[in-house]
């Protein structure tokens, strides 16, 4: 007697898709890799940190955090590119993702196809801060004096095309003045540097410079946000000086395409527990990086309106590598 098709079609699907579904109630059954494209101590460390921290605890499993700076996190996202899609390599990276692409000549991956966004973790906002050496107490003197000393000074980022680069870049070039960029290999080495006096001037996210503003060795102007943050309500928004000025970004978390969508879905609803966790949400208020969650299909479509705010923003400054 021939088995009726209706039953073995129905049953084969249920064979093929098995697996996956398995796979993913299981997941993770060994340490999953963070990758964390910038160096520690700037603010895509910090958040990874948090947040990871929490995701071990709840999941019984290590996030192992694993810092690949350099290049803008170009280097730490190829590494994630090339890896098997499997779950266990992650990465955070900021709005820098979508930068890149604008900036370098070529990439061995493609930003926007090459990965999967899981979710967004935090909201950043700037802050502009100098040296204390600096005669400088507000937006408007530090204008003044970047035009009465054109190209003297000196302006510390996290590498060419960073969100710490382009956050000065569009102030630059909408107040008219002249200033040195000098590039680091991440957030955390630019701040070292403007403490040490190196450099005069940072436009940084707050969460990289919070320490070094809570101990008097940087002095704070102005936040990129449009309206004063909570943490700091005395410190003014750039805007207030240059109208129209708003630069915020974010810090997030991306697997390698090709990684099966039940893993995704399920790192994104891990990841949405540990951001609604009052304990990881006041470490990260606390640093000033706001939580912020997304769905995997609300990401993609920030990743592709940022792409292209970006690719706007690059042209208009005239940012490039090198």
């Amino acid at each position: 007697m021939k088995p009726c098709r209706r039953f073995v079609i129905p049953v084969f699907l249920a064979a093929l898709f098995f697996p996956l579904t398995t796979f993913a109630q299981v997941y993770p059954d060994r340490p999953v890799r963070v990758i964390v494209v910038f160096p520690p101590g700037g603010s895509n460390d910090v958040t990874a940190r948090i947040v990871f921290q929490k995701m071990t605890e709840m999941t019984g499993q290590q996030f192992i955090i694993e810092n690949r700076g350099g290049a803008a996190g170009s280097i730490g996202s190829e590494v994630v590119a090339q890896s098997p899609p499997d779950g266990y390599t992650m990465m955070v990276q900021s709005a820098t993702h979508v930068a890149n692409p604008h900036l370098y000549k070529k990439l061995s991956y493609d930003a926007l196809k090459d990965f999967i966004g899981v979710t967004t973790l935090a909201r950043q906002v700037g802050i502009l801060v100098v040296h204390p050496s600096l005669p400088v107490k507000s937006v408007k003197e530090f204008i003044a004096l970047a035009k009465k000393r054109p190209g003297q000074v000196l302006y510390a980022s996290a590498g060419n095309g960073s969100y710490v680069h382009l956050t000065m870049a569009l102030l630059i070039s909408m107040t008219g003045t002249n200033m040195i960029h000098v590039p680091y290999r991440g957030g955390g080495p630019a701040g070292v540097a403007l403490i040490a006096g190196e450099t005069q001037a940072m436009l940084a996210t707050i969460g990289s410079l919070f320490t070094h503003i809570k101990s008097n060795r940087v002095r704070p102007l102005a936040v990129t946000a449009d309206t004063r943050v909570t943490q700091f309500p005395d410190i003014p928004t750039i805007g207030e000086t240059v109208p129209g000025y708003e630069f915020t970004a974010w810090v997030g978390a991306f697997v390698p395409a090709g990684t099966p969508r039940p893993i995704v879905d399920k790192l994104n609803a891990e990841l949405k527990k540990a951001l609604a966790d009052p304990g990881v949400a006041a470490k990260l208020s606390n640093q000033t990086l706001d939580p912020m969650y997304m769905t995997p299909a609300e990401f993609a479509q920030r990743l592709k309106a940022d792409n292209e705010k970006y690719k706007k923003l690059i042209q208009m400054t005239g940012a490039k590598i090198g």
